[in-house]
C-alpha cells in the first residue's frame, strides 16, 4: 500500500498513515497479506459504534456538516459539568430582594456620575446553570472558527491515504467530541466563577442585563475582609456601570467580539501534535462515552505555538479595548464609592489583585480559542479616565465611547493629560458635517 508521504520507501507507510493504521488496530482492523485494508471490514467494525453515537447526538439536532461538532450535544455536556461542580441552589426571594436593592442603589449613584442610562431590563439573580445558558451562544460563536480550523486539519492529516468508507467521519465525530469534552470542562469552570453576567470583562449576553450569580459571590466573599452587604454592593455598581456601558454604546460589544473572532480565525491548528493526541487517544476508546473523556489531553495539542503577525495585532488591540473598558469601570466605581463606601478602598485592592492573578475567564478564552490576553494597562486607563473627566466633566469623559476612532490608542495610555487636553471629541461632529453636506448635495435643493 505505497503511501505518497514516503517517496524514498514506497513500500512502507509514512507516518500519517501509519498512525491511521494504528487507530484502525484499535478496533481491530488490520492490513490484509497484500497491506490493504477491507472496507467492509471497517464498516463492519464501526457500524455499531457510529451508530450508537449518532443515535445519540440525533436527540441534540444536527452537527456542523464540515467539522462533525453538534453544539446541542456539547451544551449538554456543559450543563452536566455545571452540575457536577457543586450546588447550584435556586437563589430565594431574600437573595433575590437584596439584589435588586443592591442594583438600585448602584443605579442610584451611577446617575451622578456617568452620562449613560439606566437599563430597562430588571437585574436578575442567576444560578450557574442561567450563566450557562445565557451566554453559551455567545462561547458558540467564538469557538466556531477554532472548530472550522480543526476540520482542515483534520483534512491535511488524511490528504492522500486511501481511506476506507466512515472513517473520515469516524475522525471527525472523534475529534469533535473530545474537543466538546474539554469545552465542557472549561465552561463549567467559568460557570462556578464568575461573580457576574459580564464578569469575563466580554459582553456575553445578546442584550445587556445587570445579573449577579450569588452562590458565587457567597463562595468568593469566604475569608473576605468585607461584610457581604458592601461586597454584594461593590459588585452591583461595577457590573451596572459596565452593563450601562455596554448597552448605550451600540459598537462596544459586538467589536470586541470580533476582535475575538478574528483572532480565532488566524488560528493555525499544530497537526502533528493532533495527530499524536488523537493516536494516543484512541487506544483507549471503545465506546461513545470514551471519545467524550478524552477531550483535555486533545484540546491542550490544538494550538500551534507561534503567533501570526495579524494575530499579534489583533490582540494588541482587544487588549487595549477590554483594558479601556475595565479602567472606565474602575473610575467611575471609585468615583462613587469612596464618599460613600469605607469598604471600597480593599475591595478595590481585592478587584485588582484578582485581576493580576489572571482567573477563570483567560482560561477559558485560551483554553478554547487559543488566545492568551492579559489586558496589563486597567491601571493606566483608569488613570486616563480620571483626568479625561478632570479637564472635560462627566459628559466629555463619556462622550470619547461615541464613535471607535475617538477611543484612546496605547500612546494615549501612555500620556493620559495630553489626551485629556486635546480636542479628540469634535472629530465625529466634523465628519458628520461633512456627511450632511454629501447627503444634501444627491438629495438635490428640493428635497428634505
Amino acid at each position: 500500500m505505497p503511501d505518497p508521504y514516503n517517496p524514498e520507501h514506497p513500500d512502507e507507510p509514512g507516518d500519517e498513515e501509519a498512525a491511521m493504521l494504528r487507530f484502525l488496530a484499535q478496533f481491530g482492523i488490520t492490513p490484509d497479506a497484500e497491506g490493504r485494508i477491507d472496507p467492509d471490514q471497517v464498516m463492519a467494525r464501526m457500524q455499531p459504534m457510529l451508530a450508537a453515537f449518532n443515535t445519540q447526538l440525533a436527540g441534540f439536532g444536527s452537527a456542523d456538516a464540515t467539522s462533525g461538532m453538534n453544539w446541542g450535544f456539547t451544551l449538554d455536556l456543559v450543563r452536566r459539568a455545571t452540575a457536577a461542580a457543586g450546588p447550584d441552589p435556586e437563589p430565594s426571594d431574600a437573595v433575590k430582594a437584596r439584589i435588586r436593592d443592591a442594583v438600585g442603589l448602584a443605579d442610584l449613584w451611577l446617575d451622578e456620575a456617568i452620562s449613560f442610562d439606566r437599563l430597562t431590563a430588571p437585574p436578575a439573580a442567576w444560578r450557574r446553570a442561567e450563566w450557562v445558558e445565557q451566554s453559551y451562544p455567545t462561547w458558540q460563536r467564538l469557538m466556531r472558527p477554532v472548530i472550522n480550523q480543526l476540520s482542515v486539519a483534520l483534512q491535511g492529516l488524511n490528504a492522500g491515504a486511501e481511506q476506507p468508507a466512515g472513517v473520515d467521519q469516524m475522525m471527525r465525530l472523534a475529534v469533535a467530541s473530545m474537543f466538546g469534552g474539554r469545552v465542557s470542562q472549561t465552561l463549567s469552570t467559568l460557570a462556578a466563577a464568575v461573580l457576574s453576567g459580564s464578569d469575563s470583562g466580554l459582553p456575553v449576553t445578546d442584550q445587556a442585563h445587570v445579573a449577579l450569580v450569588p452562590v458565587n459571590i457567597e463562595a468568593f466573599g469566604t475569608g473576605l475582609d468585607a461584610s457581604p452587604d458592601d461586597l454584594l454592593l461593590y459588585l452591583a455598581i461595577r457590573e451596572t456601570a459596565r452593563q450601562r456601558l455596554f448597552g448605550t454604546v451600540a459598537w462596544l460589544g459586538p467589536q470586541l467580539l470580533a476582535l475575538v473572532e478574528h483572532y480565532a480565525r488566524e488560528i493555525t491548528v499544530d497537526a502533528d501534535s493532533l495527530a499524536d493526541a488523537i493516536e494516543a487517544q484512541m487506544t483507549s476508546i471503545t465506546n461513545a462515552a470514551d471519545l467524550e473523556r478524552a477531550g483535555e489531553a486533545v484540546a491542550r495539542s490544538l494550538f500551534a505555538p507561534q503567533r501570526t503577525a495579524e494575530q499579534g495585532e489583533v490582540l494588541a488591540r482587544l487588549e487595549n479595548l477590554l483594558a479601556l473598558v475595565e479602567g472606565w469601570v474602575d473610575e467611575v466605581t471609585a468615583q462613587v464609592t469612596e464618599p460613600r463606601m469605607p469598604a471600597a478602598t480593599p475591595l478595590t485592592e481585592m478587584v485588582r489583585r484578582r485581576r493580576a492573578s489572571g482567573g477563570p475567564a483567560e482560561t477559558a478564552l485560551r483554553d478554547l480559542v487559543g488566545l492568551e490576553l492579559r489586558p496589563r494597562r486597567t491601571r493606566d486607563a483608569a488613570n486616563l479616565w480620571a483626568a479625561t473627566r478632570a479637564a472635560r466633566g462627566i459628559d466629555g469623559r463619556d462622550a470619547v465611547w461615541a464613535h471607535p476612532d475617538l477611543v484612546p490608542d496605547a500612546s494615549a495610555l501612555d500620556d493620559p493629560l495630553g489626551f485629556a487636553s486635546s480636542d479628540r471629541q469634535a472629530a465625529p461632529d466634523a465628519l458628520d458635517d461633512e456627511l450632511a453636506k454629501l447627503l444634501d448635495q444627491e438629495n438635490g435643493p428640493d428635497q428634505a
